[in-house]
């Protein structure tokens, strides 16, 4: 598996996990870091739907280029977004509400990077 499909799939098991998450134990997570329990709801459907087709993208035999660069460009923005809500104070979050958006921004934009890595190493070997 070269570093694009191995980033694109590890991306959506990352995604679909935080979407669960952030669906189905949205009001509990919300109690726990601050978040606003009715975004949860919104951002975990959001999220599941978006590592449905991250995971699509990675399973093709040629990853779709222009699909690729969008999936980085969204993760560019959910990095930037969350450092918003961080600097902004846009929520009420807990200690732990803090290390949870830092921990996934960082995750997020490794795997942004990894990805945009992979679309280099692609295009290289085109």
């Amino acid at each position: 598996m070269n570093l694009i499909r191995f980033a694109l799939v590890a991306d959506a098991a990352a995604t679909i996990a935080t979407g669960a998450l952030l669906a189905v134990g949205g009001s509990l997570l919300a109690d726990l870091t601050g978040l606003p329990a009715t975004a949860t709801l919104p951002l975990g459907l959001f999220l599941i739907a978006f590592a449905a087709f991250v995971g699509w993208v990675g399973m093709q035999r040629e990853t779709p280029r222009g699909a690729a660069t969008l999936i980085v460009l969204v993760n560019s923005a959910w990095v930037v977004g969350s450092l918003i809500v961080l600097l902004a104070g846009t929520f009420p979050l807990t200690l732990l509400g803090v290390a949870f958006v830092i921990a996934q921004a960082i995750a997020v934009a490794a795997l942004a990077a990894l990805q945009w890595v992979g679309l280099g190493r692609a295009r290289a070997l085109a």
